[in-house]
Parts: C-alpha cells; sequence; structure tokens
C-alpha cells in the first residue's frame, strides 16, 4: 500500500512540473493517476463505481390522449437529459403510453417537443412499459427491484444495490392524495410511500431523490413521507392549488402554429431547462429548488404554483450530478445563482389544458368541417362531464350535512403537516362508492378527493355514501367522456 501511495505521489510531481513548465496553475488528474486515489475513470465519473454506485432512474407520465401530450413530453426530455449526463439505457426505466408521437393530431409524425424551439426529445427513449403496460403495480415493482411482479413490459427493474442513487420523476394529473395513471387504477399517496419505505428497508439504495409534477402533489408527501428514509421530494404544488401547463397555444412564447396542445409543464420546464444550462456537477439540488421555485411561482397572481420540498432536506445539498450525471458542454460553467429562463407570459391550468386543445383546435378547423364538429362535440362534452361531477358532489354534501354546513365540510382544509385523511382504505371505497353510482371521477374529477376524504374524516360509512350518490345521481351517467379517459377506482 505505501508503495502504492509513492509511486503515486511520485507521479503527481513529475505531473506538477509538467503543468509549471506550461505556464499552468492547477493539477488535472488523468484516468491514470485516478486508480491511485480511488476516483473513476474519464467519462463514468463513479457512476458505476463500488464506492460511488449507480444512478438509476424511473421516469413516468400517467396520462394518455393526445390533449395531454405535455406529460410525455416532460418524460422524454427528461430522459435526454440523462442520458446526456451518462445514465445507461440498462438503468433508466420509462413509463409512457406512447400514443402522442404518432398520434393523428400530432403535425409532426414521429417527434415530440418539449418547447416552442425545442429539439425532438422522443429519438431513442426506451419503450420500457407503454399502453396498458402502464399501471400502479408495475410502477411499484420497478421501484422495488420486483421483477416476478411486474406484468408485461419490458420486465426492467430497479435493481439497485446498498451505493446507488435513484432518481424519480413522475409526471401527470393529480388531485388531492392522488396521482393520475393511464389505466384503472390511479397511485394513492399510502401506497407510494408504503412502498418508499419498503424500499428503504431493503437496503437497496444510498440516496432517492423524487421530482413530481401534478396538482396538489405536495398532499403525496405532506404528512407521510418522514425522515430517515434518505428520500428527498420535491413537489410543482403545495397541496391544495393546481399546477401549470405551459407553451401552451396564446402564451408568449407559443407553440409552432400547427400545434393546438400545451407543450410542457411549467415546473417540469422549469427543473429541466435549469440542468441544460448549468454545470450539475457544481448545482446542488437545493440550489435548483430555489431556481425552479422562483420561476414556477412567478409572482404572478394569474397562475403559478408554490413549489414545495420534503423528506430529508440534508439530502438537497447533494449535487444534481449525483443523479442526473452531466452534460460534459456545461462542465466548465461555474453555478450561477440567478435565474435567467424568463417564465412565459401566462400558463395554464393543468386542468383546463384539455379545454385549451379542443378550443383552439375548433379554432382552427375550416368552417363545415368534420374536424370543427368534432372538436365542438369534445369541448361540449368535457364542460358537460365537470358541470356533472361538480354538481353531484356538491350535491352529496348537502345531503350528508345540510344545506348551509355541506359545502363547509367538503372543503376543509386539514393544518399544514396533517395527512389528507385518517382512512385510506376509507377513501378507497368513498371513490368506488361515488363512481359506482355517478360515474368516472376522471383526470378532472380527481380535484374532489378532498371532498371525500372529510367525508371520511367525518365517519360517514359507505352505506350512507351510497345512498347518497344514488340521490344525487338518479340515473347512471352515459359520461362519455370519462369513457375516453378511463375510470378512477382504485
Amino acid at each position: 500500500m505505501m508503495i502504492r501511495y509513492a509511486v503515486g505521489a511520485l507521479f503527481l510531481l513529475v505531473l506538477s512540473i509538467l503543468n509549471g513548465a506550461n505556464g499552468r496553475n492547477f493539477i488535472k488528474l488523468p484516468s491514470e493517476a485516478r486508480r491511485f486515489f480511488g476516483g473513476a475513470p474519464d467519462g463514468n465519473d463513479g457512476a458505476g463505481d463500488d464506492t460511488v454506485g449507480t444512478r438509476w432512474a424511473v421516469l413516468l407520465a400517467g396520462s394518455n390522449g393526445y390533449w395531454n401530450y405535455r406529460h410525455q413530453a416532460d418524460v422524454c426530455h427528461a430522459y435526454q437529459i440523462l442520458k446526456r449526463g451518462g445514465l445507461k439505457d440498462e438503468n433508466i426505466v420509462v413509463f409512457m403510453y406512447d400514443d402522442i408521437a404518432n398520434n393523428e393530431e400530432n403535425p409532426r409524425p414521429g417527434v415530440i417537443i418539449n418547447s416552442p424551439y425545442g429539439e425532438d426529445v422522443y429519438k431513442g427513449v426506451p419503450k420500457d412499459y407503454v399502453g396498458d403496460d402502464v399501471t400502479v403495480e408495475n410502477f411499484l415493482a420497478v421501484l422495488l427491484g420486483n421483477k416476478t411482479a411486474v406484468r408485461g413490459g419490458s420486465g426492467k427493474v430497479v435493481d439497485s444495490g446498498p451505493n446507488d442513487h435513484i432518481f424519480v420523476y413522475y409526471s401527470d394529473h393529480g388531485g388531492p392524495g392522488v396521482l393520475g395513471m393511464p389505466t384503472n387504477a390511479n397511485l394513492y399517496a399510502d401506497d407510494l410511500i408504503k412502498v418508499l419505505k419498503k424500499k428503504h428497508a431493503s437496503g437497496t439504495y444510498k440516496s432517492l431523490v423524487f421530482y413530481l409534477e401534478a396538482c396538489e402533489s405536495g398532499s403525496i408527501f405532506e404528512g407521510l413521507l418522514p425522515e430517515g428514509l434518505n428520500i428527498y421530494a420535491t413537489t410543482a404544488s403545495n397541496a391544495e392549488e393546481s399546477s401549470w401547463g405551459t407553451y401552451c397555444p396564446g402564451d408568449s412564447p407559443s407553440p409552432p402554429r400547427e400545434y393546438e396542445t400545451c407543450l410542457g409543464d411549467l415546473y417540469s420546464v422549469a427543473w429541466m431547462e435549469d440542468s441544460e444550462i448549468h454545470n450539475l456537477r457544481n448545482e446542488s439540488l437545493r440550489q435548483q429548488y430555489h431556481l425552479v421555485k422562483e420561476r414556477t411561482a412567478n409572482g404572478n397572481a394569474n397562475y403559478g404554483s408554490h413549489v414545495m420540498q420534503y423528506g430529508d432536506l440534508k439530502l438537497s445539498l447533494d449535487k444534481l450530478f449525483l443523479y442526473m450525471g452531466s452534460n460534459p458542454a456545461n462542465d466548465n460553467f461555474t453555478f450561477a445563482n440567478d435565474n435567467f429562463l424568463l417564465p412565459s407570459s401566462q400558463a395554464v391550468n393543468q386542468r383546463d389544458a384539455d379545454l385549451v386543445h379542443f378550443w383552439d383546435k375548433f379554432r382552427k378547423a375550416p368552417e363545415g368541417s368534420a374536424r370543427k364538429f368534432e372538436a365542438q362535440k369534445q369541448l361540449a362534452e368535457a364542460i358537460a362531464h365537470r358541470t356533472h361531477i361538480d354538481n353531484s358532489i356538491e350535491l352529496i354534501g348537502r345531503l350528508l350535512f345540510g344545506m348551509e354546513k355541506g359545502s363547509e365540510v367538503l372543503k376543509t382544509i386539514r393544518p399544514a403537516g396533517k395527512p389528507l385523511v385518517d382512512d385510506w382504505s376509507c377513501l378507497k371505497l368513498m371513490v368506488r362508492t361515488f363512481e359506482t353510482h355517478c360515474g368516472s371521477l376522471s383526470q378532472y374529477g380527481m380535484k374532489h378527493m378532498r371532498s371525500l376524504a372529510n367525508i371520511c374524516n367525518t365517519g360517514v360509512n359507505t352505506e350512507q355514501m351510497a345512498e347518497v350518490s344514488a340521490q344525487a345521481c338518479p340515473t347512471f351517467p352515459s359520461n362519455s367522456w370519462s369513457s375516453l379517459r378511463g375510470g378512477f377506482s382504485a
């Protein structure tokens, strides 16, 4: 051992002399020298070293339908960042329905963009879990590294070890305590937290970072994610507010004219565009959090959300490089503690992005065309479904708690730090009961999860809920719009 370090020291002495002869005042270790000091070879940067561990990533877009273009665009863009950062495809697991790139509505077949002037982010993206294989069960099995529990898809899982670092990015619709999936059923916060705790107990990672894009996404971790799991999470919004789509028709900058949908989500675009301009070896998770928070909030009363952080906040001192690798083109940059990526002039509430798509499609279609009629029908069905869901929930509240108190109970927000509901099984039963009598909540109806949770928190049982739901929805709605979106129940 002493001989090894003596040879290493001699190597450095010679190298320093050579550097001095060339007028340099620094020492740069080539790959030959790194062997003496435990570093990884150039180009690998410890991604596969036994000491540093392997970087793993799980990327999930939880929606389908062209009106939700932005979620799959977000995930494809995230893949390109990680790929440039040096992560290998064998260590990146991608979930996406994959109905956007070659959708008949897509003006550039086979291409997905995430910003108005962005490059194709779809090229090369692994098709690990697509279509009906994008499920809660597969997502949780992948996180746990449980190959036997996976159904369909590539079978790839996070087969991580105790020195490894895991990055999870989830982009979709959400609601209080729930995240969307393109197929039945959706992901509840308690089930996700149970799996994260189980993953920690297995001792198969050193640290895990979770970036979450969804409405009310803070509710997934609020009062649920404890410290001590070596997990750091950031969310696009707090537990009470929507997240926002960006690069939408009518926005500035706007998508190319031929696009009739939002290209990205505000929080997601903020962290990804930040990652592309900074040196990820120098920038920490905390620094990115503050820059993303500033850009996403925007100080605008008309839109914006509060980016939040949860879990082991000490991990926020880690460099992004540990989870995303680094872009060699930026490796000589120093971190600039400012946010010169300007926000757009406006943004679209996630829950209204479908209406924006249908309206823009209707506006641009030729008068009397089948396309104009189709867009008008889609817009009318979406609005009718919203009205039905809103009215049904409101009426159920009145039937349970009275005309004056009903609305108050349904809108109650628990103190910060307290989870949405005391009994998650009750909440899941309430959702099933509502949908049995009133039809699918769908992506829009996720906004009412707090109301259903509050019904549980007051002690209402399933039989009472079934009775008032039957009264509120005496005839089962045809609900053609919800059939396009998939059911909701757990």
